[in-house]
C-alpha cells in the first residue's frame, strides 16, 4: 500500500513538472530532458534493436526532440501517465525517422556507379530488404501497442484473452458498443468517472445512450476496452475503430 502511494506521488510530481514546463518554465523543461536521457536512450534502443549512444547517434537526437514534444502535448485528461505517453511518442518519432531514412536514395555519382558496379547490391534485393524492414517495424510496433493495451486492461480488471472471447459477434452490436464508448469519451463527467472508477457509470450513462441497461451490462468490458483505445495514443489499435469519430 505504501509503495503504491509513493509511486502515485512520484507520478503526480512528475506531471506537475511537465505542466510547469508547458507553462514556460524552461529550467524545469531542461531538468526533465536531462533527467530522462536514460529513459529516452532505452526506448530508442528498443526501436533500433541496438545500443544507442546519446552523444553520437542521430536516433537519440530524434528521441530527445520527441520527448520534448511529449512534454508540450501531454494531457492528464487522456488518462495515461506521462512516461507511458512519452514512450509512445518517442518510439513513433524514431520509427518515422528510420522509415524516412530507408526511403532516401543514396547519392552516388555516375563515375562511382560504374567503378563499383560489380560490388553494388542488387536493387531488387535492396527493395525487398527495405520492405522487410518496414514490415518488421510495423509488427514490432503493433506488438508494443498490444502490450501497452494489456496493461491498461488490467487496471480495469479485463484480460486481453477474455476480451477476445466476450467481443460482440455481430457487427451492429460492435458498432453500438463503440458508439457508447465514444459518447463516454466525449462527455467529460462520464470520462472522468470511468478513468477514476474503472467502471461504467450505469445510472448516468443510461441518459446518454439509446441502448438498454441489460445490453450495457452484457457489453460492459468491450465498451471499456474501446474507451481505453480512444483515450490513448494507439496508432494501430485505432485502425480497428477508425469508424468511431472523436
Amino acid at each position: 500500500m505504501i509503495k503504491r502511494l509513493f509511486k502515485k506521488g512520484k507520478e503526480n510530481f512528475l506531471e506537475e513538472q511537465v505542466l510547469a514546463a508547458q507553462n514556460g518554465d524552461e529550467q524545469t523543461r531542461h531538468h526533465l530532458l536531462e533527467k530522462y536521457r536514460p529513459f529516452i536512450a532505452k526506448n530508442v534502443s528498443e526501436v533500433c534493436k541496438r545500443y544507442i549512444d546519446p552523444d553520437r547517434d542521430d536516433e537519440f537526437s530524434i528521441g530527445l526532440m520527441a520527448f520534448n514534444e511529449a512534454i508540450d502535448s501531454f494531457s492528464k485528461e487522456k488518462g495515461s501517465s506521462f512516461l507511458s505517453f512519452a514512450k509512445l511518442v518517442v518510439k513513433r518519432k524514431v520509427i518515422d525517422y528510420l522509415r524516412s531514412e530507408q526511403n532516401q536514395p543514396a547519392a552516388v555519382s555516375l563515375d562511382e556507379e560504374i567503378q563499383d558496379e560489380e560490388q553494388m547490391e542488387n536493387p531488387n534485393e535492396v527493395k525487398i530488404s527495405r520492405e522487410r524492414f518496414a514490415q518488421e517495424t510495423d509488427a514490432w510496433h503493433r506488438k508494443e501497442e498490444i502490450l501497452e493495451f494489456r496493461e491498461k486492461l488490467r487496471a480495469y480488471k479485463i484480460s486481453f484473452e477474455e476480451l477476445i472471447e466476450i467481443s460482440p459477434k455481430h457487427q451492429d452490436a460492435r458498432e453500438s458498443a463503440m458508439e457508447v464508448a465514444r459518447i463516454i469519451y466525449e462527455t467529460p463527467s462520464l470520462r472522468e468517472y470511468v478513468q477514476e472508477k474503472k467502471r461504467l457509470p450505469m445510472k448516468e450513462l443510461i441518459n446518454y445512450v439509446s441502448v438498454s441497461k441489460k445490453t450495457l451490462e452484457r457489453n460492459r468490458k468491450y465498451i471499456l476496452a474501446i474507451f481505453i483505445i480512444l483515450s490513448e495514443d494507439y496508432m494501430y489499435l485505432k485502425e480497428y475503430i477508425k469508424g468511431v469519430k472523436v
